[in-house]
């Protein structure tokens, strides 16, 4: 049986990028969906997107409309998505144009903040609620057999934030104990290629069937974090501990609206990944791409990003 086509819905981003070159590696044509046309779409120039074979088109998850046309329009199978707010609500509208139009499967890239009864998930924990309620929908209509949520832990790429801090050789942080287990976005887009050109089949035997749990290979504190940073970059870091206060103020600074920076400061003040859960995810997560990238790795590839 060939690979189904597959169109990619923010292909520009560093997870929906590597996703799209993953499932085209595997065999398949791949769509590479774009708000805007122009728009470069990571770690892969122009010149290897037309020799490889990739197509574009236009079309925006808020705007149900251009997804039915990309969709019609390529014939594609098989679809990636992310979180954005819609109008209508979490992509319900977006979601039943994709069935309609012809889409069989989707990828989700969901949040590791999702656990448990995703029914149960209250709006007031607001980036777990607004991911449950994408697989809600999800589930709703394409049932269990038609979607995958791909949850992912830390972003490593989360470090950016400390890159003007770096930079001037002290960081501020809150809560500096507390480990995260630092995947790259890469790593999470490989995974979500593999799921995307296998279909539902692919997690048979685990379960849940419609999540996939996705860690980066260890945890690491972000004083631990820091430290790599410092060993990569060849410069002493000063690591100083915030307050709560000085924290939220500072995710102010950065643009998160107050609500959510006061939520993410109370769940750091008291989050702690499971080490058997992140054991059975590395070891689950490597079926779907084979070796992970060490922090390590991926600050020796990325030392701009970090400040240096």
């Amino acid at each position: 049986m060939s690979p189904p086509t597959i169109i990619v819905f923010g292909a520009t981003g560093h997870v929906g990028s590597a996703a799209a070159i993953q499932a085209q590696q595997l065999g398949a044509k791949v769509i590479l969906s774009v708000r805007d046309l122009q728009k470069p779409i990571h770690d892969l120039s122009l010149e290897e997107e037309t020799s490889r074979g990739f197509e574009r088109v236009q079309a925006d998850l808020t705007q149900p409309e251009t997804v039915e046309s990309a969709v019609r329009s390529t014939g594609a199978k098989h679809a990636f998505i992310y979180l954005v707010r819609s109008k209508e609500g979490y992509l319900r509208s977006t979601i039943e144009t994709l069935k309609l139009a012809g889409i069989e499967f989707v990828v989700f890239l969901s949040s590791y903040t999702v656990q448990g009864d995703i029914r149960k998930i209250t709006p007031s924990y607001l980036v777990p609620y607004a991911h449950a309620q994408v697989e809600i929908h999800l589930e709703e209509v394409f049932g269990s057999h038609g979607y995958v949520a791909i949850r992912p832990g830390y972003f490593n790429t989360n470090a950016a934030r400390w890159a003007s801090m770096i930079r001037e050789g002290e960081v501020k942080i809150s809560y500096p104990d507390v480990k995260f287990d630092w995947i790259t976005p890469a790593d999470v887009g490989r995974a979500a290629g593999t799921v995307l050109v296998q279909g539902k089949h692919v997690t048979e035997g685990a379960e849940p069937r419609n999540s996939i749990s996705v860690y980066g290979p260890k945890l690491l504190s972000q004083m631990e974090a820091i430290g790599i940073f410092s060993r990569v970059l060849g410069k002493d870091i000063k690591v100083t501990e915030q307050s709560d206060e000085e924290a939220v103020e500072y995710m102010m600074k950065a643009g998160m609206p107050p609500p959510l920076a006061q939520q993410m400061v109370t769940l750091l003040a008291g989050f702690k990944l499971n080490s058997e859960a992140h054991e059975e995810a590395v070891a689950n997560f490597q079926k779907y791409t084979g070796q992970l990238t060490t922090l390590e790795e991926w600050a020796q590839a990325n030392k701009v990003l970090i400040g240096g």
